[in-house]
């Protein structure tokens, strides 16, 4: 079932039937106990099951962990309200008629964690739906804030001043270190190595620019573009790519994406790809 403005959202029927469940609880006027446990709920299955893209496990994770906190500062913010949100596990736990109830609960917990193990250790392996290339060919040509490039002979215009001005170079290269460290490192890592506080919940992580079998294999023309363009300017070939990074054009100027691709190779004092004799004569 696809509705249009879900679709636009990047969301399925999975939210239509939470919000609708909700809004019925509401309705019903629940007591704290059942409309706590059904909060958590809704935000674990909308996060897990309401996006048309898979969400990664990790981010899972981390909002199900930021909904466990929310809902027991919530239930716990009040006496009232927490005596009312422990009660209904109280009364299962202390009346005898409400015993066969426990003894459910005590076994199925387990047993439940006990499955949730096992299907994790038996996930049978599957080969990827198609290979993915980890450096896509970049266009011909790309359009970056109104100026063209050939992404075969355009290189970056402030290398030249390492040896004409190098106190220029070096003013170059600090403000590519500035943009590096306010937009970058959240994914690429402190020390470029691809380890950033996001890194786990990407798939997969994001590029280790300490690898010399990266940058010095690349032009500082395929380096601009992938900043410029990021994840929405990846070609099919490199796909199934979950990558979070933006369009940096979007954010900065020509002049501070040629500075950061400066700062990512003198970080190791890496040498970019030469340009080919057939393309420069």
């Amino acid at each position: 079932m696809e509705i249009p403005i879900l679709s636009f959202l990047g969301l399925n029927w999975v939210v239509l039937v939470i919000v609708a469940a909700m809004l019925v609880l509401r309705w019903r006027k629940v007591g704290t106990f059942t409309w706590a446990v059904a909060w958590w709920l809704a935000i674990y299955l909308g996060v897990r099951f309401g996006f048309e893209v898979p969400v990664p496990g990790s981010v899972v994770t981390m909002y199900v962990a930021i909904a466990t906190g929310a809902v027991v500062a919530y239930v716990s913010s009040d006496r009232e309200r927490w005596r009312e949100f422990i009660r209904p596990p109280l009364r299962v736990m202390l009346e005898p008629r409400l015993r066969p109830l426990l003894a459910v609960i005590l076994v199925a917990l387990p047993a439940l964690a006990a499955y949730r193990v096992y299907a994790d250790m038996n996930v049978p392996p599957a080969a990827p739906a198609f290979g993915r290339t980890v450096h896509p060919s970049p266009p011909a040509k790309i359009v970056v804030h109104d100026t063209e490039y050939d992404t075969r002979t355009a290189d970056n215009p402030y290398r030249e001043l390492r040896e004409s001005n190098p106190d220029e170079f070096a003013a170059h290269v600090e403000t590519g270190r500035r943009v590096y460290f306010q937009n970058c490192f959240w994914c690429h890592g402190d020390g470029l190595g691809g380890d950033g506080m996001f890194a786990h919940g990407l798939n997969p992580i994001p590029t280790n620019f300490n690898d010399s079998g990266v940058l010095p294999i690349l032009q500082s023309s395929f380096v601009f573009w992938r900043i410029a363009k990021g994840g929405p300017g990846l070609p099919e070939e490199a796909g199934p790519w979950d990558t979070a990074m933006p369009a940096w054009e979007t954010f900065l100027t020509e002049e501070e994406m040629w500075d950061v691709n400066l700062f990512l190779y003198e970080f190791n004092d890496f040498e970019p790809r030469a340009l080919s004799a057939e393309v420069t004569h």
